[in-house]
């Protein structure tokens, strides 16, 4: 797959403090890519290289195969964290005046406008100021700005914030067709259930150094520890559960809900030992209700990493 965004070897510094350091990322083309990261890890420095607003004291960037220069402003959309509209403006003359800096007419940026503002019902906010809307509100409007004029790369910092469940999930379904239109989108935050339902590939940044990155699935393959999580009705559950610790890695109680007195474990199994020996070992123990690989998740996977970076 073709990469629309490279980052190389980028590294940046405020004076004695290194923000980011030897840095490089390969964003596919039609991809949503997780850029994650604990508080000051280089995540928002990396971005503003990305958007022109600094840039980088080594290395450099490439967007569709073009190093990047100022007039790519206009294939990039940019939803930072700190939110930049105008307060005293009215909502649609800013909308106006915004989608004019990125390149559209005045009777373009109307049509387009019409056409968002119409799908998220909030026609009737045109003439309020922001001031008067809630941060929720002023955030529909900031992502309109954003997705406006169609650009090939958009950026979303922290994009459900300020959002209730139901308009953060209204937000999460439009970047998804925006990615299936064909745009590229760069996503950072700290909600990891978000990253599970959204992301293809991530980034992980702690303390300027990128420490993980590559496909989702390729991750949490590499990551899984052949341990599986196992429901059982069987005669007696005490000698069940003394005859696989002896026989299987690692065996722990579990806990997941059950409306049965089922036996509840994690058992781990060895590398010479297959999914399908352990099973058709405890179908012959018993009744099997639940039989799950245990998959890592992304925050697990999150945690870990750091934490044994730090523990080195």
């Amino acid at each position: 797959m073709a990469n629309l965004l490279e980052v190389q070897q980028a590294t940046k510094r405020f004076g004695n403090f290194t923000a980011l350091h030897d840095v490089s990322i390969q964003v596919p083309k039609g991809s949503i890519f997780g850029l994650l990261g604990p508080n000051g890890a280089g995540k928002t420095t990396l971005i503003r290289i990305v958007n022109q607003i600094t840039l980088p004291d080594e290395g450099s960037v490439y967007l569709d195969n073009e190093f990047l220069k100022p007039e790519h402003i206009k294939d990039i959309g940019y939803l930072p964290e700190e939110r930049g509209l105008y307060k005293s403006m009215k909502v649609g003359e800013q909308a106006l005046y915004l989608a004019q800096l990125k390149g559209l007419s005045k009777s373009e940026a109307k049509e387009r406008l019409k056409y968002w503002f119409e799908k998220f019902d909030i026609i009737h906010w045109w003439d309020k100021k922001i001031q008067e809307l809630s941060k929720g509100m002023a955030q529909k409007v900031q992502f309109i700005v954003t997705v406006l004029h169609k650009p090939k790369l958009l950026i979303f910092d922290e994009p459900f914030s300020g959002f209730d469940p139901i308009n953060a999930n209204v937000i999460k379904d439009e970047i998804l067709h925006l990615r299936d239109e064909g745009a590229t989108v760069i996503f950072s935050t700290h909600r990891m259930e978000s990253v599970e339902e959204l992301c293809d590939h991530i980034a992980l940044i702690n303390k300027s150094k990128k420490i993980l990155d590559g496909k989702v699935t390729d991750i949490k393959r590499a990551y899984k520890s052949n341990t599986f999580e196992v429901g059982i009705l069987a005669e007696n559950n005490n000698e069940l559960y003394t005859d696989l610790q002896t026989k299987f890695v690692d065996v722990v109680p579990a806990d997941f809900k059950a409306i049965d007195d089922q036996l509840k474990m994690k058992i781990t199994l060895g590398n010479s030992t297959s999914s399908n020996e352990l099973l058709q070992y405890l179908s012959n123990k018993g009744q099997i209700l639940r039989f799950n690989e245990v998959i890592p998740t992304v925050n697990e996977i999150f945690i870990k990493t750091i934490t044994d970076i730090e523990n080195e």
